[in-house]
């Protein structure tokens, strides 16, 4: 992301001040855009920075919290999975155009769209496998931990 601002403001910089335009660079940037933003997919998905609608999670006990979540991420699996055959779709079709600024196969370009899909699934599959493992003290309120009470 840091590669991805500094070329940006180098861009602005040189088109505004200096008016260059640079083709090549701009192309890189959306490419580069693009990538950052697939890739953060999978990340999203390791670090449970998706989007859940918790006013029901919250309110549920984690035993059910437990099967909630690997109910949610089988969706989200299948969404991906959708994505994924899409972009290998789209990658077949349009991937065959040369781009106009790097003069490159678009495929290469496109490309990320299905890669990304794969990394992504990769990860769901690793979250579904955590929470079918992990201890019932891991879906408890933060503030709350389990205990096991003795009679």
């Amino acid at each position: 992301m840091g590669l991805l601002a500094v070329l940006v403001i180098f861009s602005v910089i040189a088109r505004y001040f200096f008016s260059y335009s640079w083709k090549e660079l701009s192309e890189f940037n959306v490419t580069l855009f693009a990538f950052t933003t697939f890739w953060g997919m999978g990340i999203n998905v390791l670090k449970n920075e998706h989007v859940i609608i918790d006013i029901v999670y919250d309110r549920v006990p984690p035993a059910i919290k437990r099967w909630l979540s690997v109910a949610n991420y089988l969706i989200v699996l299948a969404v991906d999975l959708v994505f994924t055959k899409q972009g290998f779709s789209y990658v077949g079709v349009a991937g065959k155009q040369i781009s106009q600024g790097m003069e490159i196969p678009m495929k290469y370009m496109y490309g990320i769209m299905p890669m990304a899909g794969i990394i992504c699934a990769v990860c769901i599959v690793i979250k579904i496998i955590e929470f079918i493992t992990a201890d019932l003290s891991y879906f408890a309120p933060k503030n709350q931990v389990l205990t096991k009470e003795t009679p």
